[in-house]
């Protein structure tokens, strides 16, 4: 007799024992990566008004380099692919990431990621903005995003 049949006879052909013995795997497996309503300086979140616009882009960083003080109008989130990108705010704070690490980006306030280790560092964001607004203004006057 093989293990099932034996299985079966040990459970008495019970319904939940069967159910169990014929579970069918998961299709689908869905993990959590980020659930906020603030970004990571602890500002409320606020969707601005407008006809919405969801942009995703991939954004890489040499070693060494650095994105320049920039800021965001609309919210953003990001996923760190690989690397190691340390985020700077002007009054000092910075957000540490690694590989696997999510984001949920400031708004309305300058910052400059700086990847700190010795590979490209490639992340995934998300904004969701508003058609027509760029997703990227810098003081220097650079092209924005």
């Amino acid at each position: 007799m093989t293990r099932s049949l034996l299985a079966l006879a040990a459970c008495g052909l019970a319904v939940p024992c069967l159910a169990a013995l014929v579970e069918a795997p998961k299709a689908t497996h869905a993990v959590t990566l980020l659930k906020t309503g603030a970004s990571w300086d602890g500002t409320p979140l606020r969707y601005p008004a407008g006809k919405a616009e969801v942009t995703a882009m991939t954004v890489e960083i040499a070693p060494g380099k650095q994105t320049g003080w920039h800021l965001h109008h609309a919210p953003s989130f990001g996923y760190l692919v690989s690397g190691t990108l340390d985020v700077h705010l002007k009054d000092g704070r910075v957000k540490h990431m690694t590989a696997g690490d999510t984001i949920a980006e400031v708004v309305g306030t300058l910052h400059n990621g700086i990847n700190t280790g010795a590979t490209t560092v490639k992340i995934v964001v998300f904004y969701a903005g508003i058609e027509g607004q760029t997703l990227t203004w810098s003081p220097d006057g650079a092209p924005p995003m």
